[in-house]
């Protein structure tokens, strides 16, 4: 796990430059630094190391091929790098770094060949010094990140836009047009950033930029498309029993857990007490009996508090546990801490939690695996099933008479069925537009703080159950979840792993039938079916609480409150234009009266927070 930049510009101290670019994302790698600078090109790559397979200097970045020709700064990991390796026996290796083995399959076998083969998470920048092309590369579903663009006339890329802004001539010119998006979401989709000409690189895309290196000289290209992972698993379903696909799963699963525990640093697992994170655990109990670790975050309002249970899990299944709870004092430390976490504005309240469980693992080991992509990979979130019912019921219904059914409920108020709320009645070409930010926003759709806004794409493929999923896999999952795992381990220096992400358990789960999933009554029914195996279900059986925040408490009491009456009271963004402030107090005012809309109000401090603190060169 590290963090990269670059850029091309042969006209400024480049290596002054790249070394206060890589400054600025220390955090993602701080055991070792490293620079190369070609001359002719201008093409200069950074890098921060922080050490985890081959700790010597054999692993060391930016690394040069065997054959001088490839240059490479590298952010992730390869699982089977082993097996690539294997490929090649003729290629003699200087180490035994993954990074090195990812490297040469690039000189043997072509990028695109090596990406077909390549099982991990990564974010690469690879400069051909003869061909004199540098080449951008995300992983498949956008674990690691990475961010481009043009700073002056110069081409610039890093993990994270703080290295960015680093850039000499950078000027922060804020992306208004994005803002309507993050105030519904909470986070800002690719390929927009909150500024004006940098861009995230989407996941499974691949981006080359050749002589003279101006923008027009960028060309774009995908190596993999969830969606269309999706169309050629659902043209050939699974057609075994549940029985049959609980232990092919289980035997992805494995394989996915123990790809991922090769580390030559300490290593450890979230353990939440839900069935995802649980099903991880045991597998790496199974795999390395009595050498696990687990960590768990919990809240004093018991009906956010998971702890209790993670630690019967933790105890059954033999970890060495550790737990921390969770007090506004600890929301009123991070908070100051957000913009520099995530580089713009992003509003996901577990951001917290995860960072606070993320720091106590820290303490411990070096690497986490977690649980996450259960959810969407299984159907997890409460909102599928009531979203798919509601459905099946308008679904007939005229485009026209839809519309108006989603304008009349968006008026009604709270008492309207969830469901609704969600989608405005699932209109069938898109969801809910906010045209001027909270000028126009409805709060009666903020209620479903445990998951994401979901919506029916029927343009999509497979069933209603499906889309929604599918949809997560392509938007929510990259944008919020994999952005909060990963900023929140790298702001520790934690290398986060997530073994249910594995390429070939994703295709997996994709071939699955609905009914495997969600039968009507019982979620994610066929991981269950795995993890009752080594779990029982009496540790398991009970609702799913989310890793959410006691948020509404914290927002109306003691310093968290006297914090967001500040912020709102004198706002920056506000005056700057960035939204409403007349009616965000309104919006405030209405909460502390009625308890609605803690989620907005959420995106709005956090904007505002951002704005303060973390809009600066």
């Amino acid at each position: 796990m590290c963090g990269i930049a670059g850029f091309v510009d042969s006209s400024i101290d480049t290596m002054a430059v790249i070394k206060s670019m890589t400054d600025a994302i220390v955090h993602r790698g701080p055991d070792a630094e490293g620079f190369w600078l070609d001359e002719n090109s201008g093409v200069t790559l950074g890098h921060r190391r922080l050490s985890i397979r081959d700790l010597s200097p054999g692993g060391a970045q930016p690394m040069i091929s065997a054959s001088g020709r490839l240059v490479m700064v590298y952010n992730g990991e390869i699982y089977n790098a082993d097996e690539i390796r294997e490929r090649m026996p003729e290629v003699k290796l200087r180490g035994t770094s993954d990074t090195e083995i990812l490297l040469e399959s690039f000189e043997k076998f072509g990028i695109e060949k090596t990406l077909e083969s390549v099982k991990g998470m990564f974010a690469i920048g690879l400069y051909d010094r003869w061909g004199k092309s540098l080449t951008l590369i995300r992983d498949r579903i956008g674990e690691k990140p990475l961010y481009y663009g043009t700073v002056n006339g110069s081409f610039v890329f890093a993990s994270e836009l703080q290295a960015i802004t680093r850039f000499p001539g950078f000027k922060p010119q804020i992306n208004t047009a994005c803002l309507s998006s993050y105030m519904l979401y909470g986070y800002i989709p690719a390929p927009a950033t909150i500024y004006e000409n940098i861009y995230k690189l989407k996941p499974g895309a691949i981006l080359r930029i050749r002589p003279p290196y101006g923008e027009g000289d960028i060309r774009q290209g995908r190596y993999y498309s969830i969606r269309k992972a999706a169309e050629k698993a659902l043209a050939d379903p699974f057609t075994g029993s549940l029985e049959d696909a609980a232990y092919e799963l289980e035997r992805l699963l494995t394989d996915a857990v123990k790809g991922q525990l090769a580390s030559d640093v300490p290593l450890g697992a979230y353990l939440s007490g839900g069935i995802d994170s649980a099903a991880v655990v045991a597998m790496m109990c199974k795999l390395r009996p009595d050498d696990v670790q687990t960590f768990s975050i919990g809240f004093e309002e018991k009906e956010y508090d998971e702890a209790p249970e993670a630690a019967a899990i933790a105890k059954h299944l033999g970890t060495k546990h550790t737990e921390q709870y969770v007090s506004e004092a600890d929301l009123k430390e991070v908070i100051p801490k957000i913009p520099f976490i995530y580089g713009e504005p992003y509003a996901d309240s577990s951001q917290i939690p995860t960072y606070l469980v993320s720091k106590l693992a820290k303490s411990k080991v070096t690497v986490c695996l977690s649980g996450d992509a259960g959810d969407e990979l299984f159907c997890g979130y409460r909102t599928y099933p009531q979203i798919q019912s509601l459905w099946k019921k308008i679904r007939l219904m005229p485009l026209g008479v839809r519309k108006a059914a989603g304008s009349a409920a968006a008026g009604i108020g709270s008492n309207i069925p969830k469901p609704y709320r969600a989608g405005q009645c699932l209109k069938a070409s898109n969801i809910l537009e906010l045209k001027e930010a909270v000028d126009h926003y409805d709060p009666y759709i903020d209620k479903l703080t445990d998951g994401p806004m979901s919506i029916i794409r029927p343009g999509l493929p497979g069933d209603a159950l499906q889309q929604m999923m599918l949809d997560d896999l392509m938007r929510y999952h990259p944008e919020d979840i994999l952005v909060k795992v990963d900023r929140a381990g790298m702001a520790v220096s934690l290398e986060n792993r997530i073994p249910m992400l594995d390429r070939d358990l994703v295709e997996f789960a994709l071939r699955l039938p609905s009914e495997f999933k969600y039968d009507g009554t019982v979620s994610k029914k066929v991981l269950k079916e795995v993890l009752y195996r080594y779990v029982p279900k009496e540790l398991m059986d009970r609702p799913k609480k989310g890793f959410a925040v006691p948020l509404e408490r914290w927002l109306k009491e003691g310093d968290t409150k006297d914090w967001a009456e500040e912020l709102l009271n004198h706002s920056k963004a506000a005056e700057d234009g960035l939204f409403n402030g007349k009616n965000a107090l309104k919006l405030w005012a209405d909460f502390l009266k009625s308890g609605r809309s803690p989620r907005l109000l959420w995106n709005i401090l956090m904007l505002e927070q951002w704005y303060r603190g973390g809009n600066k060169n």
